[in-house]
């Protein structure tokens, strides 16, 4: 599960376990290197696309930060109506040289501007696991109105009451965290909401932000993500970056991909239909003709790759 929170060789060592089992993965944002191998036809694919019953599509916003009075007041007013509120930053405390919100000075700054009433707490990494538990214990229960975390509630927390995620500096974190914590919120009966705080000028970084404010569905994010990020290596370790090759385009050409991979696989079912329906003889045969496809499929690749 999080199949995007797993390195290459991590992938390739749990793949290995045991007597080559049949390998099932599942990610609500695939990584760039993912979706490439899924256009290689390597990977089989099912998307499940349909949202849980009583559920509400989750509203976005892609904001400054002179927005960020506006969004106090609104987070207020969820509170008020009984909902409750997730802010997230990117660090746990000040850091020198990195002006970037933390956890603990940015719970401060709230307390000072809502009332007592409104019940503030932190939550992160650096926390022993019986303090965070019962922290999360006491904001899935209500006792807390407006949780400052880092990206440890990612994955893996369900609090259906709450509404609002606020993601300060949002332009630092990847799209597949930014998705995965929208998905905290929206987990209920009610509307939800998600502010993403970009602290950047940079137009690179609002065309990012902008692609999660125009849709909540992962795959279309993980596309979007591909093409701005690259593929990366289909025989190394990179996960994403540019693979430049003389003839062809995996975007652009992404359709006669997807052709060329259904084509073998009839081919691959026909010839199957040889041999009393075995493709080889015997054992022996077979790695014959793997190890000839392996040593023409990389004299294909130092030829295309530039």
């Amino acid at each position: 599960d999080e199949q995007h929170r797993f390195g290459v060789k991590q992938r390739e060592a749990l793949g290995n376990k045991g007597g080559k089992p049949h390998v099932l993965v599942m990610s609500a944002t695939p990584i760039p290197r993912t979706l490439a191998i899924i256009l290689y036809g390597e990977l089989s694919v099912s998307n499940i696309d349909e949202m849980p019953s009583n559920r509400i599509p989750i509203k976005n916003c892609v904001v400054d930060t002179s927005y960020r009075p506006n969004a106090y007041k609104f987070i207020n007013n969820q509170i008020k109506e009984g909902r409750q509120a997730y802010i997230i930053c990117p660090m746990v405390e000040e850091s020198e040289g990195l002006e970037l919100e933390n956890v603990k000075d940015y719970a401060k700054k709230l307390k000072e501007i809502y009332p007592p009433s409104v019940n503030i707490d932190i939550l992160h990494g650096k926390m022993k696991p019986k303090q965070k538990d019962e922290i999360m214990k006491a904001f899935a229960e209500g006792e807390i109105n407006i949780l400052v975390s880092t990206t440890v509630v990612e994955v893996g927390v369900n609090v259906p009451n709450a509404s609002v995620m606020m993601i300060e500096n949002a332009e630092r974190f990847g799209l597949a965290s930014l998705h995965q914590l929208r998905g905290r919120v929206g987990r209920g009966k009610y509307q939800s909401y998600c502010i993403f705080m970009n602290t950047s000028d940079s137009k690179t970084a609002k065309e990012r932000l902008d692609i999660l404010n125009e849709s909540n569905d992962g795959f279309v994010i993980a596309n979007k993500d591909l093409k701005l990020r690259g593929q990366g290596d289909m025989f190394g370790t990179r996960q994403s970056g540019e693979m430049y090759f003389k003839l062809g385009d995996i975007i652009e050409n992404s359709d006669i991909l997807l052709m060329a991979v259904e084509l073998s696989e009839e081919y691959m079912k026909n010839i199957s239909k040889v041999n009393n329906g075995r493709l080889f003889e015997n054992e022996f045969e077979k790695q014959a003709f793997m190890q000839k496809v392996e040593k023409q499929i990389k004299t294909c690749i130092e030829t295309i790759c530039l």
